[in-house]
């Protein structure tokens, strides 16, 4: 791991900055005190480097903003598992399990995250005083849904109360407005909520709504005036994602059955779409998953896949989201390719993982594109991403990973 103090120029990179232009060849970035300085065409850096610059050949490699994963559950093992037996491990052991993922999202090249449900204010502060070693943390604590909704994991005959961890229960606006003060109170950054059911909640399907629209506008309202803080809307089925929408929410998580309504009031909102193609891509273990969770993942799979390109084809706002916790942690980056099997251009996928995510978070001041002023937050890789976006899901070919100007990846030395 290097330090953050000497200043350092990257340069004889392909430098991608993530704006979606096009790349600069014999590019640079100059990095200072966990910033970026300066970055452009090798042939125009600064005349006056800061005392002590350290110059590093990237030989070559290109060089990117740290990505964004908008949708992930640090808490959660990644592949098909029963929300009974995440239950029952005690918290502390929670966050020890949460550790290895948290390494491996940032060495996949993620250097911040969006969890929404399951992570708590003890995982971000472990990131941020250096407990744990992960990418930086926007947390949700858990998802607000209604009773039988798709943050209620008990099955109809279990009784007693849902574990905090994996949803909040309110019903009507009333409930809500004390839900949303709830999760505040204990740390959230974004407020989720359950719009439609969903594939691992035993109660209900993808296309029942969840919340309904003069819940969700309560919830939306009560978040706003703390801070301007955003509602992320788990929506999967029609009549979820258009109250979610209609509602005033920052995002629609998944939206795997999107139409052209949807889409004309998603335009009109400016309403991101998060649509998490890794778990959509990925098949459920039949010899894991309970019967009814396999029929509905591998049904709604096939939704996904379907409608999901008309929302990009007709420019719908996209942020990259994987739902890593359902998906394998580390394998964050498969989502560019399958944005652009979608029919994003790569330099368009590229803007989804970094400027547009980062605009999602509302962090856009401080990540998402190498400019001045911007965290230092870079990823080195192996390959040409407007040739081969594949590339970039391989862990291996993610060379150097700095956030804040710190490597915490270097596997060819380029900073030793």
């Amino acid at each position: 791991m290097s330090d953050r103090q000497t200043p350092v120029l990257l340069h004889n990179g392909l430098l991608f900055d993530g704006r979606g232009g096009e790349p600069i060849r014999a590019g640079a970035v100059l990095l200072a005190d966990g910033r970026v300085v300066w970055a452009g065409a090798g042939s125009d850096v600064p005349a006056e480097l800061p005392v002590g610059t350290r110059r590093v050949d990237v030989r070559g490699r290109t060089i990117l903003p740290g990505f964004i994963d908008c949708h992930v559950h640090v808490a959660a093992p990644g592949g098909a598992f029963s929300h009974a037996e995440i239950a029952a491990l005690p918290p502390t052991l929670r966050t020890f399990l949460a550790a290895p993922r948290l390494r491996a999202t940032l060495e996949a090249g993620v250097t911040t995250v969006r969890d929404l449900g399951g992570a708590d204010m003890g995982h971000k502060l472990a990131v941020e005083q250096g407990l744990l070693v992960g990418p930086r943390l926007q947390i949700a604590v858990a998802m607000l849904s209604p009773t039988g909704g798709h943050g209620d994991f008990r099955l109809p005959t279990q009784h007693g109360e849902v574990d905090p961890t994996m949803g909040r229960l309110a019903d009507g606006p009333d409930a809500c407005r004390r839900a949303v003060r709830e999760v505040l109170r204990v740390g959230a950054d974004v407020i989720k909520v359950a719009a439609t059911g969903g594939v691992w909640s035993p109660s209900d399907q993808p296309d029942d709504d969840g919340f309904l629209e003069d819940e969700i506008r309560t919830i939306v309202e009560i978040a706003g005036g703390h801070r301007g803080k955003k509602v992320a809307a788990h929506a999967q089925g029609r009549g979820g994602i258009l109250n979610a929408v209609r509602a005033g929410v920052a995002s629609v998580e998944h939206g795997y059955a999107i139409d052209d309504e949807i889409i004309d009031l998603m335009l009109e909102h400016d309403t991101f779409l998060v649509p998490t193609l890794t778990t959509a891509n990925t098949d459920p273990d039949p010899t894991k998953a309970a019967s009814w969770a396999y029929a509905k993942k591998k049904h709604w799979q096939t939704i996904a896949r379907t409608h999901i390109p008309r929302a990009i084809e007709r420019g719908v706002r996209v942020a990259m989201g994987t739902d890593c916790g359902i998906a394998e942690h580390g394998t964050n980056l498969r989502e560019l390719a399958h944005l652009v099997d979608c029919g994003l251009s790569p330099l368009a996928a590229i803007s989804a993982g970094t400027a547009n995510a980062a605009e999602l978070l509302g962090l856009a001041d401080e990540i998402g594109t190498l400019a001045a002023s911007k965290r230092a937050d870079v990823v080195i890789a192996r390959g040409n991403p407007l040739t081969d976006i594949g590339a970039l899901a391989e862990p291996e070919n993610i060379l150097a990973v700095l956030k804040d100007g710190v490597a915490y990846k270097d596997t060819e030395a380029l900073f030793a």
